[in-house]
């Protein structure tokens, strides 16, 4: 019953409201993005359905049994692409499950000639880390997903940014992924949505 209620109230909503984020803060030009950790390329279909000439291909850890994209599996590593293969890549709610957050990002970096898509989250005390890693036992933990807790402060996110040569162009935390009164306790801020340009 729960996960029924979860599906329907948590999931679903869930990637509506990020593809129509995500999507919001593709540039103009954009036609090749690359969604890093794709896992069945929900999200993914939905932007591109929305948004025409826009052609999303997905690389995982895991193989899903079907695919809304082109897939390939790969090493959580190295991306399987050659340099400047790609107009952006894009990662949502990935990044925390990794301790080599910057090294994956300059692989995206590498093969992204123009802009990275980031969601993700941001915690400021210790209240905030623990409900995040609560949503991460309840939303991924079922399905098998490797759960690092690897949340970072804004700054933490800026450092890292700026090792990379990576400009904010725009940012977002205000992201309506759940229902009042939810929003209160699961909201607040703990989420955001980016798009960077690559600048060096």
């Amino acid at each position: 019953m729960f996960k029924k209620l979860h599906h329907k109230f948590v999931f679903l909503r869930r990637v509506k409201v990020l593809a129509e984020e995500l999507g919001s803060l593709i540039p103009a030009g954009t036609k090749k993005i690359l969604d890093v950790g794709s896992g069945d390329g929900t999200i993914s279909k939905q932007i591109q359905d929305a948004n025409p000439g826009v052609e999303f291909f997905g690389i995982d850890i895991m193989a899903r049994p079907n695919s809304s994209i082109p897939f390939k599996l790969y090493d959580g590593n190295r991306i399987p692409y050659d340099d400047n293969s790609f107009d952006a890549c894009m990662f949502v709610d990935v990044l925390h499950h990794l301790h080599h957050v910057k090294e994956l990002l300059a692989e995206a970096r590498r093969v992204s000639a123009k802009y990275i898509l980031i969601k993700d989250h941001l915690y400021v005390t210790k209240f905030d880390f623990k409900t995040l890693t609560f949503m991460d036992n309840i939303g991924n933990k079922p399905h098998g997903v490797v759960l690092e807790y690897n949340y970072l402060k804004a700054t933490e996110w800026d450092t890292i940014f700026k090792e990379l040569g990576l400009e904010v162009l725009k940012t977002k935390t205000a992201i309506p992924l759940y229902p009042f009164p939810f929003n209160l306790a699961f909201g607040r801020k703990l989420h955001f949505v980016s798009l960077l340009k690559i600048t060096k």
